[in-house]
């Protein structure tokens, strides 16, 4: 009984170790590796999953033996990623490059063929660019991460306000959050010099600071609040 009490111990302490390992990994390799998975990151993440996943429980094997696994094979892919940088052919060579599908308004089969892509897929890929003739299409590129861009024929592109001559709006301002989950968010008040603006409008409005669930100063420069009790009688959708 102690025995498997102290097994199920050791497992639960080496799943919270393999979580923050992983999750410390990340942060180390950046965003940029997670939202822009080529070749070597794909296989990176399948083989950094099946150590987490020993670590987790393979209570046969040390935990420093998968600790020294895991940061060598970690060190390994942010050294691959930082000379993928620095030289465009290992660069090549590590992630790859994007493959042309269409040319000049003509499917490339050669390259659709060295990809096993096929029509059905290419479509499915046009459709999710709001494109559902191929008619339209110029160009066509799978990048890096699999997803499809496209340059669409003269014809068919949008007209855009430069193309009439439409005078354009200024730009915008970033929208800062000042309460988020009825928490006020002191470094964006006072980064920004909204103290006085925030009590201000909270004046203006009538509203207390503990009814504030969020709350944000727009793009616009507007002040968009929502408080805990809407007020709505008949809420459309009710969990």
């Amino acid at each position: 009984m102690l025995t498997s009490l102290l097994e199920n111990f050791t497992v639960i302490t080496r799943t919270i170790l393999a979580i923050m390992i992983v999750i410390l990994i990340s942060r180390v390799l950046g965003k940029q590796a997670i939202s822009h998975m080529g070749f070597h990151d794909f296989a990176f993440v399948i083989i950094l999953g099946s150590m987490a996943g020993n670590l987790a429980f393979n209570i046969k094997v040390s935990t420093w033996y998968f600790i020294i696994s895991l940061l060598t094979f970690s060190l390994v892919s942010l050294l691959l990623s930082i000379l993928a940088t620095k030289n465009r052919k290992i660069r090549k060579w590590v992630s790859g490059q994007p493959t042309i599908l269409i040319e000049k308004g003509k499917v490339l089969e050669h390259n659709m063929k060295k990809l096993y892509f096929t029509m059905d897929t290419l479509n499915q890929e046009l459709r999710l660019k709001d494109v559902f003739d191929i008619e339209e299409v110029e160009y066509a590129v799978l990048e890096l991460n699999g997803k499809l861009s496209i340059i669409k024929k003269p014809e068919f592109r949008q007209i855009l306000k430069k193309d009439l001559n439409i005078a354009l709006q200024p730009i915008m301002n970033f929208p800062i959050e000042l309460v988020m989950d009825g928490q006020i968010i002191e470094n964006n008040l006072k980064e920004n010099n909204l103290e006085e603006w925030f009590k201000q409008e909270l004046k203006k409005h009538a509203i207390k600071i503990p009814d504030i669930f969020y709350a944000v100063k727009s793009s616009n420069g507007n002040f968009y609040w929502d408080v805990y009790k809407d007020r709505i009688r008949n809420p459309i959708d009710k969990e």
